[in-house]
């Protein structure tokens, strides 16, 4: 079903009400993408009943971000194509509505069956209030002719009032296509490099770290660069934003990958995996909840064979200057 209305996102333009999501039709283990992301697993359920399961999850978040007040647009995976990630969009299209000229931005991926996820025109009909003229869409996927990578939310953290990007150089995330963004879009860049407990690059950034209203979720153990370091928590204590520290082992249980979203009646809700919460001290959920309501959303198929979170689900909508 299209939306036709357009999100509030009157409070703040960090957050909105709305969000794209992609059901998970051909969902599976990538092995295209294992190399670069030690989160993923592959279990012994043959395809059909993997599948079933991330189904079943896909829309049980569906109904329970619905019934929190966000608006859900619902995209079917693209068909004839293999895409076993489609379930995270975010990495191929973001939203914008505090950049002049540009209300959607189109990013270069590294797996080959992960760039056949893209599928704006399908999105335009869903919501038809987005992005209607090409010319206000920077499409930078040119990039992957050069072997060179930037995948949306995944590898960009944003503070959208300030123009402020956070971005970890991973094999998704290549600084070159990093600078081409904000010298497209204006954004300035905090740039830095965290890894695993193995001493491996962590895969995308949004593992990492979040930046919600007034909060950030960040693991600094993860940069062992103490200049790096310092400089995220700097520029985070810049911000004037809560900072949230989580250690390795909760960055493993994806407690970096939250996202603060708004209802529609503009109350907070912050977007978590329940792996996630289980693993965020009471400590640090009674600071959460200082921002928020925390809405938990169970997917652990989603989670092992992909390698992706709760955030990694939702594309959020703002509304372009261009309709």
């Amino acid at each position: 079903m299209a939306i036709s209305e357009t999100p509030l996102s009157t409070r703040t333009t960090q957050l909105t009400d709305i969000v794209l999501m992609v059901s998970p039709d051909s969902f599976g283990f990538n092995d295209q993408t294992a190399s670069t992301n030690t989160f993923q697993s592959k279990l012994s359920p043959d395809s059909g009943e993997i599948c079933h399961k991330a189904m079943t999850e896909f829309n049980t978040v569906v109904d329970l971000l619905r019934g929190n007040g966000i608006k859900v647009v619902v995209c079917p995976s693209r068909t004839g194509v293999n895409t076993p990630d489609a379930v995270f969009p975010n990495n191929w299209i973001s939203f914008h509505s505090e950049l002049d000229g540009i209300d959607v931005i189109l990013y270069p991926m590294l797996a080959l069956n992960r760039r056949a996820e893209r599928q704006l025109d399908q999105v335009r009909r869903l919501v038809p209030w987005i992005a209607t003229d090409s010319s206000h869409v920077l499409d930078l996927t040119y990039h992957e002719q050069s072997g060179r990578f930037l995948e949306g939310t995944g590898s960009l953290v944003f503070d959208r009032r300030r123009k402020v990007v956070f971005a970890h150089e991973s094999a998704r995330t290549s600084y070159q296509v990093l600078d081409d963004f904000c010298a497209k879009t204006g954004y300035r860049p905090i740039k830095f490099h965290a890894y695993g407990r193995g001493g491996e690059s962590i895969y995308h950034t949004n593992v990492v770290m979040s930046i919600g209203a007034e909060f950030s979720v960040v693991c600094l153990d993860a940069i062992r660069n103490t200049q790096e370091r310092h400089s995220v928590q700097g520029e985070l204590e810049t911000l004037g934003v809560e900072i949230i520290p989580i250690t390795l082992n909760q960055l493993y249980s994806f407690c970096g990958n939250v996202l603060d979203m708004q209802s529609i009646l503009g109350r907070n809700r912050i977007i978590m995996s329940t792996t996630a919460y289980d693993a965020f001290t009471e400590n640090q959920k009674r600071q959460l909840l200082n921002h928020g309501d925390i809405v938990p959303v169970n997917i652990p198929t989603i989670e092992t064979i992909g390698g992706g979170s709760a955030r990694c689900l939702l594309a959020e909508i703002f509304p372009g200057k261009h309709n």
